[in-house]
């Protein structure tokens, strides 16, 4: 049974101040903590952990199959 993450306890995680940094895809929760492409909660400037980026990442240049590489790891399920 997948974990299941509140919108509070998303926005807590925002990779700031040794936080883990999670963010929401599609009703799905990423760890992005070991990622190299997020430093301190930020990918590449653009987009910040601690939120649901569906939208932002639907304008991405890149798709969620890169989610299966450079430390990604699934948390659960947004509720």
């Amino acid at each position: 049974m997948a974990k299941k993450v509140s919108q509070q306890e998303l926005a807590s995680n925002d990779g700031k101040n040794g936080k883990p940094a999670w963010f929401a895809y599609k009703g799905k929760v990423y760890d992005v903590t070991d990622s190299s492409f997020w430093m301190d909660g930020q990918h590449m400037g653009m987009h910040d952990a601690g939120k649901d980026l569906t939208e932002e990442l639907d304008m991405a240049p890149h798709s969620s199959e890169n989610f299966d590489r450079d430390n990604i790891k699934l948390v659960g399920d947004l509720e």
